[in-house]
C-alpha cells in the first residue's frame, strides 16, 4: 500500500514537471525581437533585451517558440535567441530534486551516480508547407552580392596582409570501385545484370 502511495506520488511529481517544461521561463542570450509569427519576415512586437525572462509557451514550429514577456507581450523569438534561465529555486529543479529523492527512497540506499541536466536544440528539415511558401530575401541577397570581391580586390588584400601564394599538390584520384564479381566473392551483395 505504501509503495502505491509512494508510486502515485511521483506519478504526480512527473506530471507537475513536465507541465512546468512546457511553460518554463527562459532568458534571452542576447538582443532579439520578438515577432508577430514564426519568420523573419512578421512585424516585431517588441524588442527585447539580453537577459530579459520570457515564458515559454507550448507552441513551437521549427526553430521558433512561442513566448510570454513579463510586460504580457505574447509573440514567436527564434529558440538559438534564448536559454534556460539557471535558477536552484525553479519549480522544475525542486521537482525533479524530489523525483530523485523519492527514487533513492524507493531503491533502498542504492548508489547511484549523479546526472547533470544538458539541453539540446534541434531543428528538423523543411515541411513541403516552409517550401511552398518560402519567400526569398532579396536585402540579404543584396547584402551578400556587395561583400563580393573580385580577383583585384583579393589580390591587394593578400598583398596587404603580406600573404604569400603556396603550391598545394592535388589530392591522388581515389581507386575505382570494385566490380561487382569482387564484392560477391566477399560475401557482399552486388547487382548483377
Amino acid at each position: 500500500m505504501l509503495r502505491w502511495r509512494l508510486f502515485m506520488v511521483a506519478g504526480a511529481l512527473v506530471i507537475g514537471s513536465s507541465v512546468s517544461a512546457q511553460t518554463e521561463t527562459l532568458l534571452v542570450k542576447r538582443a532579439a525581437e520578438l515577432r508577430q509569427g514564426p519568420s523573419d519576415s512578421t512585424s516585431v512586437v517588441d524588442s527585447l533585451p539580453a537577459q530579459a525572462p520570457v515564458t515559454r509557451l507550448p507552441e513551437r514550429q521549427g526553430p521558433w517558440m512561442r513566448v510570454t514577456t513579463a510586460t504580457g507581450k505574447t509573440g514567436w523569438i527564434h529558440m538559438f535567441d534564448v536559454g534556460a534561465a539557471a535558477s536552484p529555486n525553479s519549480a522544475s529543479g525542486t521537482a525533479s530534486g524530489m523525483l530523485r529523492g523519492l527514487t533513492n527512497f524507493l531503491n533502498r540506499g542504492n548508489t547511484q551516480t549523479t546526472t547533470t541536466a544538458t539541453a539540446t536544440v534541434g531543428i528538423r528539415g523543411m515541411s513541403s508547407e516552409d517550401i511552398a511558401n518560402a519567400q526569398p530575401n532579396l536585402s540579404a541577397l543584396k547584402q551578400a552580392e556587395a561583400l563580393r570581391a573580385d580577383a583585384a580586390q583579393a589580390r591587394k588584400f593578400a598583398d596587404e596582409a603580406q600573404l604569400a601564394a603556396r603550391t598545394v599538390e592535388t589530392l591522388p584520384e581515389p581507386p575505382p570501385p570494385a566490380p561487382a564479381e569482387n564484392a560477391a566473392a566477399n560475401g557482399q551483395r552486388g547487382s548483377s545484370k
